[in-house]
């Protein structure tokens, strides 16, 4: 049973769920190509280490993160993959990234310069994959028709610079989640060019262990584009419009218990702004959960909590620590008694949707205080709580 520490609110992760996810995508991708875990902001909210370690036990080959501290919270949880950086990582922080084995994205010209620069002042290799942009507009070397033979001569400069060793070459999709007939145009037309790019330096004499460009959205659509590696981000987690078309499973359950239960009289203000009255005699549940736990506050009178008895809708506006659930028809659900904020029966996809957002962002924001308690077999194995030694 939960200690009466963690029973306020806490996240569920299953890392069962993790491995069936796993699996299916890597038998969807074809055992040839690498399977890199993109862990990047606690590996969106589900924690990190907890889940490269399972992702390693899987058989992953590569890890990806945003940025150094990342990194080394891994290495620091004795993950041994390679992790590959995606982010704008500073040249001054290159010792360290070679110090604790990290490969470092590479999006300029000038960027490859300073980290040559810094490697060599260390007196080491850093590892490198170049990025390519085709079509993302946010990082990496050009590759539409203007751009393209300049962007080629570059990446062979880079790829001689002293203190570099160019392992790989990738691309990011912008829009290869999407079904509709621009967004699959568009999608092919950066295949096209990534693939025009890789060939030409072919052509010229420099190629790469690893070329990757299949994110979650390229996983699930276009399993084609598997290459050397591909890098399933959201939808490993079982989270997104395409994880269900795919069989794979929620990894995180966000749970609270009803923490009071209020008797209302009819037309009572309930919350700040009294944005909802009682419009009956009313049973008010009181949950210990709020926008600092990462339940947005835009969810509001909008999104609901899964009892066993059904569905309680969240009334007036969420507050900080807390918020309020409407339990008149649902007498059963009593203080103690545990609910669902996100999870299998109450998916965090419809969340994001009322929310006008993503469920990346709902997972990323589940802070800090909640703790993350990992599950095999139905039986608690890990758990990760905050605490400031």
């Amino acid at each position: 049973p939960m200690d009466s520490t963690l029973r306020r609110t806490w996240a569920e992760i299953d890392l069962d769920a993790l491995a069936h996810n796993y699996r299916t995508l890597r038998s969807r991708m074809g055992e040839r190509a690498r399977f890199l875990g993109v862990v990047k902001a606690d590996a969106y909210g589900h924690g990190a280490v907890e889940v490269s370690r399972t992702l390693e036990e899987l058989g992953a080959e590569y890890l990806a993160v945003s940025n150094l501290d990342e990194a080394l919270e891994l290495r620091q949880g004795g993950v041994a993959l390679p992790i590959l950086q995606l982010g704008l990582t500073p040249a001054d922080q290159t010792a360290q990234a070679m110090a604790c084995r990290v490969t470092q994205a590479v999006w300029s010209e000038r960027a490859a310069w300073d980290f040559s620069r810094e490697a060599q002042r260390a007196g080491g290799t850093l590892k490198i994959h170049i990025k390519l942009d085709t079509g993302m507009s946010r990082l990496g070397f050009p590759c539409g028709e203007g751009r393209f033979e300049e962007s080629v001569e570059a990446i062979r400069r880079v790829c001689a610079l002293p203190g570099l060793e160019a392992e790989g070459i990738f691309t990011h999709f912008a829009v290869s989640d999407e079904a509709d007939e621009d967004s699959r145009a568009y999608t092919l037309r950066q295949y096209r060019q990534f693939t025009a790019m890789t060939e030409a330096l072919a052509d010229r004499g420099v190629s790469f262990a690893i070329r990757h460009c299949a994110n979650s959205g390229a996983a699930a659509g276009y399993p084609q584009f598997a290459c050397d590696m591909f890098r399933p981000g959201i939808v490993s987690y079982g989270i997104g419009h395409q994880a269900e078309a795919l069989g794979l499973r929620p990894v995180m359950t966000l749970k609270t218990v009803v923490g009071a239960v209020r008797e209302l009289p009819e037309d009572t203000a309930v919350s700040y702004g009294c944005t909802f009255r009682t419009t009956r005699p009313s049973r008010i549940g009181v949950l210990p959960i709020g926008y600092a736990d990462g339940l947005h506050r835009v969810l509001s009178n909008q999104w609901q909590v899964w009892t066993p008895w059904g569905t309680a809708p969240i009334v007036g506006r969420i507050c900080m620590d807390m918020c309020m659930v409407d339990l008149t028809g649902l007498p059963q659900v009593r203080e103690g008694g545990e609910v669902e904020v996100y999870g299998a029966r109450n998916s965090v996809n419809e969340a994001a949707r009322l929310a006008g957002t993503i469920a990346y962002e709902l997972t990323c924001a589940v802070s800090r205080r909640v703790p993350r308690v990992y599950c095999r077999d139905g039986r608690e194995v890990a758990r990760e709580l905050l605490l400031r030694g």
